[in-house]
């Protein structure tokens, strides 16, 4: 019998971590003599493991009120399409990752079809939340938390804090690890990455990671790249890496390199490498922050949006957190420097990134890195464990 999944998930980060599952639920499916069909919203990632993709929502994602004007249409669309195919093609099992907004809303729809009066064929699709919303750190309205339970026959938790805090709520929530630790396995150490890439032991190696979504090439990427300027000025001999996540910023990235007269080199295909060849990383907000932790280079992490959406948050909607990114969650404690907003400028990130380049901040760093990492849970098990866990909803 053919086991027919659903996966929806966005950009590059649930991309990544949508094919690692898939992966793992297809060598699952093997071991039970069980063939699968899987349908999904992601992007190529998915599509190489073997998904049929519905819809690429990998160029699609945005952080931010004003930011997401321009996605809210494209968004739409593809939604459309996907509630059209769960109408009309209903799955054994949904698997919503990550990506809120669009994703409450499918959650949304299989409830409702769910509850409606009339006869749906969704009716026993059970819904798998895996790499939920951080609304167990932040949330701007317990609104969103009271779906995702709502809409949530299980929570596969990629934090022990963030299963507790669903347990707590009343939802089956089990604690499967993040998928990063698989990922790593067999990631190259610092002295492999060198000589793939064809860089000397004794050179001063700053990896730059300032976009996965378009928007950050207008508000993370100069401020990175000012600063840059300033650290090249500070260290002559530095060696900057840029590894490119999208193919379509080559060209505002490669342009803004000019602009600022900087000696870069744009990594397209060995972007493990460029992180793990760094001595240290400036880099954006996001899943990327606990891969270069995960690689054990040490980081400055810059959230920026557009100043209206910062105003409207702080002042309107009274947003607060007590980290931003993932290594700070993990153990509640400022592992890793977060320069947000009004904070992240060059001369602060400058700041920063000379301070971790010094051997006793870089010792306390990796320090720290090793007690968050026995956190996550066991590497090379994860992925295995969440599709493990699916299958119990199978029919």
């Amino acid at each position: 019998m053919t086991i027919r999944i659903f996966i929806s998930t966005g950009e590059v980060s649930g991309d990544l971590q949508g094919a690692l599952l898939i992966n793992a639920l297809k060598r699952q499916g093997e071991k039970l003599g069980q063939e699968l069909e899987i349908v999904a919203l992601g992007g190529s990632r998915m599509t190489q493991a073997g998904a049929k993709l519905l819809g690429d929502t990998t160029k699609i994602g945005s952080v931010g009120i004003l930011e997401s004007l321009p996605y809210i249409l494209p968004t739409l669309q593809i939604q459309n399409r996907a509630k059209q195919y769960l109408r009309e093609n209903p799955p054994d099992l949904v698997i919503l990752i990550d990506y809120m907004g669009p994703n409450l809303a499918i959650g949304n729809f299989i409830r409702f079809a769910k509850r409606s009066l009339w006869k749906s064929h969704l009716t026993n699709t059970p819904v798998v939340y895996y790499i939920a919303p951080q609304v167990w750190v932040w949330s701007l309205s317990d609104r969103d938390t009271q779906q995702i339970i709502k809409n949530s026959d299980l929570i596969l938790a990629i934090f022990p804090e963030e299963a507790e805090f669903f347990r707590k709520k009343g939802v089956k929530a089990s604690f499967v690890g993040h998928p990063l630790l698989d990922k790593m396995i067999g990631a190259p150490n610092r002295s492999a990455a060198r000589a793939s890439l064809g860089i000397a032991p004794e050179e001063t190696v700053i990896t730059l990671v300032p976009a996965s979504r378009r928007q950050e090439l207008k508000y993370v990427l100069p401020v990175i790249l000012a600063a840059a300027k300033i650290l090249q000025a500070k260290i002559p001999e530095v060696k900057f890496l840029i590894p490119l996540s999208l193919e379509a910023f080559r060209e505002p990235i490669e342009q803004a390199i000019r602009d600022y007269n900087l000696n870069i080199t744009l990594v397209a295909d060995k972007n493990i490498e460029a992180i793990a060849a760094a001595d240290l990383a400036i880099t954006k907000s996001g899943t990327v922050n606990l891969e270069i932790a995960l690689l054990e280079v040490p980081q400055v992490v810059i959230y920026r949006v557009n100043r209206i959406t910062a105003w409207i948050a702080k002042n309107l909607l009274k947003f607060a957190i007590p980290f931003m990114s993932p290594p700070n969650l993990v153990l509640m404690k400022a592992i890793v420097p977060e320069l947000l907003q009004e904070q992240a400028t060059a001369e602060n990130i400058v700041k920063e990134a000379i301070n971790l380049l010094t051997p006793a901040k870089r010792s306390q760093i990796l320090a720290d890195y090793q007690i968050m990492r026995q956190s996550l849970g066991e590497a090379g098990k994860v992925c295995q464990k969440a599709a493990q866990e699916i299958f119990t909803l199978l029919p």
